[in-house]
């Protein structure tokens, strides 16, 4: 791969890092701010919150791993 290639990957990596935060922010406020016509009952509520809250979690645990392929990406040599 040529030198540039590894730039714009490197690049698109830590973009998607830094857009996997606010995303990551928006999956959990939506879940506890929720209105009442998006909700179920108080038995499937509970378990829609959970899940949704370990989405958050999941989607949030993306940037450190693009931040770290960015920089693997960008300081990786050209054989």
């Amino acid at each position: 791969m040529s030198k540039d290639t590894l730039l714009l990957l490197g690049s698109t990596c830590a973009v998607l890092g830094f857009l996997s935060i606010p995303l990551s922010i928006y999956f959990w406020v939506r879940v506890k701010f929720a209105t009442d016509d998006e909700r179920r009952t108080t038995a499937d509520e509970a378990v829609i919150s959970a899940r949704a809250e370990r989405f958050a979690i999941f989607v949030g645990l993306w940037a450190p791993s693009f931040f770290a392929l960015a920089a693997f990406l960008r300081t990786m040599p050209i054989a």
